[in-house]
């Protein structure tokens, strides 16, 4: 596409901005809601005079760089004395509106923020290493916070209204993001984003984290090498996917990948990946396709893994089917507090499939098909550890039996607030280490011996 020249995307050629009347008061003086105003009114008089279409069409630097000129001429024209460095802020916020998500764009830019939390137009807040902090970004009303969340959802083909107050989306780069709007919101529309890195964490920056050791990632690796099936257990924000994100990358190359999402999040680094999307239902309420159905499906669809982002409903039993009939190796997420919860809740989402199985039943099914339960905590301090690597041995009569191979004790707080404890190795050998032996995984004695203070 050739150089489209400023004056070409402006409405009938009009080269320069006309200077609007007001705004006499100093940028000082200017208050929150002043300034929003002058924001929006810089906005509006920049559609006007912008030719829309063309606008759309233009998605490279030069675009930006084309509108950002006319966004300054419109600030310099609005007669309100303004330094350079107030000028450019404005402009920026603008271009902000145009291209991207409004005044939570700088938020995004920012690598140390996990999490965006926007409590209606009034309150933003964030999380930075665990900690949570309120910012001073605002959104001038509800309906421009509404604009935003628009936009967002329907970039994925999404939509939130009246009749559909609660939808999940994501941004370009994964991120995950909630939306719950009046009238099941009270105050406004609430929007959380959960971020992911542009560079998405590898094995070696847990380590350095300290999230775990290094002998459980070595079993960790070989227990996915050797296509054990593993269950990543966690409360909110513990770091289930970041995990799942990081074991995925010891599948091999030459396998077959069908990933399966509520909203697509993993970002996994193999070539030959299939992922899957949940449905949500259209206006009628009618087209929805849940994750049961995309489970049923990817058995059809010739996988050598399948990796269900998070279980969370009747899927589990069709999970746990293919996990016990030649589809090993696979990963998933739950939430839950311990290991012993991860099972109870389990085998409860596998009894909501109706099928009338016995509790007993389920819970073979559970004892064949997983092999490994990892469990993920966020401590106080905002840091991440894996406070239990279990193995499942097998049936109890009528209990799943389960036992530790490694554990992270927490054993007090530092001055500065920092958690202290120690990862250490219950001296058990798991019995899933003859598997890991024929797949060719050395397992040495001294692994399962280890302790290491943090």
């Amino acid at each position: 596409m050739g150089d489209i020249t400023r004056n070409s995307i402006l409405v009938g050629g009009q080269g320069q901005a006309q200077p609007r009347a007001g705004g006499e008061k100093k940028a000082a003086s200017l208050t929150p809601k002043a300034y929003q105003e002058l924001k929006s009114n810089i906005h509006r008089e920049m559609l006007t005079r912008v030719d829309l279409e063309k606008l759309m069409d233009l998605r490279d630097g030069r675009a930006r760089s084309q509108i950002f000129t006319i966004i300054q001429d419109l600030v310099a024209a609005s007669n309100t004395p303004m330094s350079g460095m107030e000028r450019e802020r404005l402009s920026r916020e603008v271009l902000d509106e145009v291209f991207g998500l409004g005044p939570l764009e700088p938020l995004l830019q920012d690598p140390t923020i996990n999490d965006i939390l926007v409590n209606t137009h009034k309150s933003v807040y964030v999380e930075r290493a665990g900690i949570l902090e309120q910012t001073n970004v605002r959104f001038k009303d509800d309906a421009h916070l509404m604009h935003i969340i628009d936009k967002i959802v329907s970039a994925v083909g999404r939509r939130v209204d009246e009749s559909s107050p609660m939808v999940d989306a994501r941004l370009m780069d994964g991120s995950r993001v909630n939306v719950i709007i009046p009238p099941l919101a009270i105050d406004g529309p609430i929007m959380s984003i959960r971020r992911f890195g542009h560079v998405p964490l590898e094995a070696d920056d847990l380590l350095a984290n300290r999230s775990l050791t290094a002998q459980m990632l070595e079993l960790l690796k070989g227990a996915v090498k050797s296509r054990l099936n593993i269950l990543i257990s966690g409360g909110t924000g513990a770091g289930k996917t970041t995990l799942l994100n990081c074991l995925s990358s010891f599948i091999s190359e030459k396998e077959r990948i069908v990933t399966i999402e509520d909203s697509a999040e993993l970002q996994m680094k193999q070539h030959h990946v299939v992922r899957l999307e949940c449905r949500p239902p259209n206006v009628e309420g009618k087209g929805a396709v849940k994750q049961r159905q995309l489970v049923i499906n990817s058995l059809r669809m010739r996988p050598d893994r399948i990796i269900v982002g998070e279980v969370r409903g009747e899927e589990a039993l069709d999970m746990l089917q293919a996990m016990n009939t030649g589809h090993d190796g696979s990963l998933t997420t739950i939430h839950a507090n311990t290991p012993r919860d991860a099972l109870a809740r389990l085998e409860t989402m596998a009894l909501m499939a109706n099928l009338n199985l016995p509790e007993k039943a389920i819970r073979q099914q559970i004892a064949a098909a997983v092999h490994i339960i990892v469990q993920i905590s966020r401590m106080s301090d905002g840091t991440r550890r894996i406070t239990h690597f279990t193995e499942i041995a097998g049936m109890d009569e009528d209990v799943v039996s389960m036992q530790d191979i490694f554990m992270f004790e927490k054993r007090g707080i530092a001055p500065g607030g920092r958690v202290l404890g120690k990862f250490y190795a219950t001296g058990i050998r798991p019995k899933f280490a003859e598997k890991l032996k024929v797949s060719g995984v050395t397992v040495p004695a001294s692994l399962f011996e280890h302790v290491m203070e943090v």
